[in-house]
């Protein structure tokens, strides 16, 4: 076997062992170098990019510096990466050993296809978990001004992207409006309004399709700009449109500062976003819409009611106002007593009803001008049954029924229809009861005439125990002091 010369076995070695070694002295300047494998001589031919090694190592990691690793004698690993003039990329793990006092010698080799995947799977996994973040607030949040910020801090920082909007569609008035913005140098104005096919987002949102400007120059000049992009130096341009069931709801859009050629993995990232975008928005017009159609049937139920009570109030004119009345001063009570606001629309609904079931008595026992005989107490005495009979089949009522089933109940046990005592009585029933009581006993009646106020006060404290809840009287005493009410207060 004939030996091969001494310089043709060491190139031999170099090419096996390295992409790139480079020869330093020991304050770190490069003495000579050799790209062995051919490929990067070609990208990096000519006078190498890097005079001293220092720009090259990650220094950071060595604070003691280059000194420190040549008097330690040990070998120094590390990575770095190289640019070509056209801006490519490569990574490479070095190795940099002493060959002297004054010499060192740096063996590396070309890790850029592992870099790139580690890099590519490192880029997916931040996308996973910032699709998952906005996963789920969408789905624990439907205020839009926290979703659509939120949306382009992830196309931001995830595709990433200089600068993003987002415009939502009016469909009645064939508008885009702009809702959010990210990276621009000055605050893009909300009150921006685009029609269809009017800048770059309505022709998106025209052509219902993705519109891609690499180069951004003779696009749009002068009045064709949007005006929340004047001023600002974007180069390339994405515009997506947000399209769900068929309808688009608005426009996303992505601004670079350079060229942007986007792979399909970027490209397929954004659609991801611009779908959670789609969801995002449909929700939160289904929410609107269903919280719109709540609020118009709570309407057309509340009106109902009021029919009701204006049925009771023509049937017994003596009466007249007297609901009202007592609902306002419970409504009241329960709010000062801490009853969540939500909750003070069952009780006033309650209130109003509490006399329904006196549609089945009889008008010579209900109109009946002076004392009514047992017989006819017992008669009266079925009202809160039948209120239960006439209101239960109404669901969106029965948050509402304790009121009239259980308002003639005492605190003692004594009332009726179920002789409930203290807090089995319901909370509602006994606040009521107080209001129901005060204003009786103030209000004139063709047998007797209304009590003063302070007399009533007096009834109310004599009867704290037996007929009215301990705990809920001293707070309706204060209302009454506070405000000094009067009938013609509660009347009006």
């Amino acid at each position: 076997m004939t030996a091969l010369p001494a310089d043709s076995l060491l190139e031999s070695i170099l090419k096996s062992s390295a992409d790139l070694v480079v020869v330093l002295d020991a304050r770190g300047n490069i003495l000579d170098y050799k790209l062995t494998a051919p490929y990067l001589a070609e990208k990096f031919s000519g006078e190498f990019h890097y005079q001293r090694i220092g720009e090259l190592l990650p220094m950071s990691k060595y604070p003691g510096g280059l000194e420190e690793f040549y008097q330690s004698g040990h070998i120094l690993p590390f990575e770095f990466s190289l640019t070509t003039f056209d801006g490519q990329k490569f990574w490479f793990d070095g190795r940099l050993t002493c060959l002297s006092p004054s010499q060192q010698i740096l063996f590396s080799r070309d890790i850029t296809k592992y870099k790139q995947s580690e890099l590519k799977m490192q880029q997916q996994l931040r996308r996973m978990t910032g699709l998952r973040s906005l996963d789920l607030a969408i789905a624990s949040n439907l205020d839009l001004n926290l979703l659509l910020p939120l949306l382009l801090e992830q196309a931001n920082s995830l595709l990433p992207a200089d600068a993003s909007t987002l415009l939502l569609m009016n469909s009645e008035a064939n508008l885009l409006t702009l809702a959010a913005s990210r990276g621009f140098h000055s605050n893009a104005n909300p009150s921006v309004f685009l029609k269809l096919g009017a800048g770059y987002a309505g022709q998106v949102a025209l052509e219902r399709k993705r519109i891609h400007f690499s180069n951004l120059t003779g696009n749009a000049q002068g009045g064709d700009m949007p005006s929340y992009l004047r001023g600002e130096k974007f180069v390339s341009y994405i515009g997506l449109p947000l399209i769900t069931k068929g309808r688009i709801l608005g426009v996303l859009e992505v601004f670079h500062s350079s060229i942007l050629n986007p792979d399909a993995t970027w490209l397929e990232f954004l659609d991801i976003l611009a779908g959670r975008g789609a969801i995002a928005i449909d929700n939160a017009i289904l929410f609107e819409n269903l919280q719109k159609s709540n609020a118009e049937l709570g309407m057309a139920y509340d009106s109902t009611i009021e029919g009701w009570l204006r049925t009771l109030d023509f049937r017994d004119r003596e009466t007249e106002g007297r609901t009202r009345r007592v609902a306002d001063m419970t409504v009241q009570l329960a709010l000062a007593l801490g009853v969540a606001k939500e909750e003070l629309i069952h009780i006033r609904r309650g209130a109003i009803l509490h006399d329904i079931g006196k549609v089945a008595i009889p008008d010579d026992i209900l109109l009946k001008p002076g004392p009514l005989t047992e017989d006819e107490w017992n008669i009266m005495r079925k009202h809160p049954a039948v209120a239960v009979e006439l209101l239960t089949p109404i669901s969106y009522l029965s948050p509402a029924l304790d009121i009239p089933h259980w308002h003639h109940e005492r605190w003692d046990g004594t009332g009726y229809p179920d002789n409930l005592k203290g807090e089995q009585i319901p909370f509602s029933a006994r606040v009521f009861s107080i209001a129901d009581v005060y204003d009786a006993l103030t209000s004139e009646r063709p047998y007797r005439n209304a009590w003063t106020k302070q007399k009533a006060i007096e009834y109310i404290k004599e009867q704290t125990g037996k007929l009215f809840d301990p705990g809920v009287v001293p707070e309706f005493l204060k209302l009454v002091h506070r405000n000094n009410f009067s009938m013609a207060d509660w009347r009006s």
